[in-house]
């Protein structure tokens, strides 16, 4: 499939997951697109969730990512379609719980690192996306593990620079 459309968006619960409601129909850097829709939503929700909250919620949505993740690169025919963006959703919440509280610049800076370790995938992201690329729960689980690599790395430098 060269690129998903509207119609494959609402085909599958699975695909609106996966494609982020819609984010990642985005023509142009869809993963970015991803990462924005997800600071959007972070902002939405997090004043009417309280912090531990939180980790339930991006443990579930990493569940069900897998899950969404693996049937939407199934159907697409795609291992890891960069239109699937569910990983970057995750993966930046998990930045923005675990550097929360912080304000707009920490967070803008906190998200242009995790776009940057995300897009050159080097060292644990590139392990990530080599060792689990292909199709079925192996295939699902590695679109969101090199997305929990760049997470971790700009968990690791933002930890670093507060140090």
């Amino acid at each position: 499939m060269a690129s998903p459309d509207w119609r494959f968006l609402f085909a599958h619960p699975a695909h609106f997951i996966a494609l982020g409601a819609g984010a990642g129909l985005a023509r142009v850097a869809p993963g970015t697109a991803g990462t924005l829709w997800a600071w959007v939503a972070w902002l939405v929700l997090q004043p009417l969730m309280p912090h531990e909250t939180w980790g339930l919620l991006i443990a579930a949505a990493t569940l069900v990512g897998w899950w969404a993740c693996t049937v939407t690169a199934q159907h697409m025919g795609v291992a890891d379609s960069g239109h699937i963006v569910w990983d970057e959703v995750v993966a930046f919440w998990l930045v923005l719980w675990l550097i929360a509280p912080s304000g707009f610049w920490a967070q803008l800076v906190a998200f242009a690192l995790f776009r940057l370790f995300d897009a050159v995938k080097v060292g644990p992201m590139a392990w990530a996306d080599r060792t689990f690329k292909g199709f079925g729960l192996r295939g699902g689980f590695g679109i969101l593990l090199d997305d929990f690599a760049a997470a971790l790395c700009t968990l690791l430098v933002i930890a670093l620079w507060r140090f």
